[in-house]
């Protein structure tokens, strides 16, 4: 007999459009990021590591592993160099 598993851990289950949710420091860093994002809607990787070092005190390492996760799993994306929030809502 097959029985169904529910997967309740937020690092497992997939959020309702299909990717799986960001940790509460990846968000907060996210809403930091897109706080910050200048006019042209766009950052060097270096202010997005000032902001993050600022607003969320994640020293160079850290913020270069929350950029990571937040690149693979879509919500920042690089155009020439520079990052670009992808479709950002505050969740």
């Amino acid at each position: 007999m097959y029985l169904p598993v529910q997967l309740s851990n937020p690092e497992i289950a997939m959020s309702s459009n299909g990717t799986s949710p960001l940790t509460p420091l990846a968000q907060d860093a996210l809403d930091a990021l897109a706080t910050a994002l200048p006019d042209a809607g766009e950052l060097t990787y270096e202010q997005a590591y000032a902001i993050l070092n600022d607003e969320e005190d994640l020293e160079r390492p850290a913020a270069e592993d929350i950029i990571e996760r937040l690149y693979m799993k879509g919500h920042l994306y690089e155009v020439e160099g520079k990052l670009r929030l992808t479709d950002y809502g505050a969740e």
